[in-house]
């Protein structure tokens, strides 16, 4: 698909979502369905969008944001080269956590965006992403360790407004990223997770992970 048949495809997805009654949330919050280059090979995934984000309809740019922002540009990369998105797609009451309910609802769509960007490595912020795709996940065990799932990477990261508020998880969260750049370069060692149900559309046979790959192109 190229460029600009996955806009095209994004845009169908993003109206879809607009006009679907159904969805959680819909009548207290506005749509933020994503930002950035659909031909990424990175994709951040937060949890849902908070009072900024509903204002602006954009995703990541309250406080957490700017702090993401910030740590994407010390990889010497930009923002707009990178996709940003959240699991529920409308900001819950209060910036409470998701809702089973509202997770699930917001599912298909999310996996369709995946499947259309196609992207590379999926770094998730936060523990609900995480679960979204490691249900037996835990965020203090695992984050920092590049799994792969259906020939795509994944690779959890606290999230950047948890981080705000621990220095220690700070320190963890910017650690962490400064791996990105080696989990794409093939660096590390791609585990297999033992068990999980991810929901995750595969990704095309020339994208899938070889774990004992050890070289791969750069992000740009």
């Amino acid at each position: 698909m190229d460029k600009a048949d996955k806009i095209a495809e994004l845009k169908k997805i993003e109206a879809e979502m607009a006009a679907n009654v159904k969805l959680p949330l819909r009548a207290e919050a506005n749509l933020v369905f994503g930002e950035g280059d659909v031909d990424c090979r990175v994709m951040f995934i937060g949890e849902a969008p908070g009072v900024n984000e509903d204002r602006l309809r954009r995703p990541f740019v309250g406080r957490g944001g700017q702090l993401l922002d910030n740590m994407i540009r010390d990889l010497g990369w930009k923002r707009e080269e990178t996709y940003i998105t959240n699991i529920v797609k409308r900001r819950p009451p209060e910036n409470r956590d998701p809702l089973p309910a509202e997770i699930e609802a917001y599912k298909p769509y999310l996996t369709r965006q995946i499947e259309v960007i196609d992207p590379d490595l999926i770094v998730t912020l936060g523990r609900f992403s995480m679960n979204y795709f490691l249900p037996e996940a835990k965020i203090t065990r695992d984050h920092g360790r590049p799994l792969s799932i259906d020939g795509r990477i994944i690779f959890p990261v606290y999230h950047p407004a948890a981080a705000l508020r621990s220095t220690q998880m700070m320190e963890t969260l910017r650690g962490d990223f400064k791996k990105i750049p080696s989990v794409l370069a093939g660096e590390f060692k791609i585990e297999m997770p033992p068990a999980f149900a991810s929901g995750l559309p595969a990704a095309r046979e020339s994208k899938k992970t070889d774990p004992e790959k050890t070289e791969q192109a750069g992000l740009f």
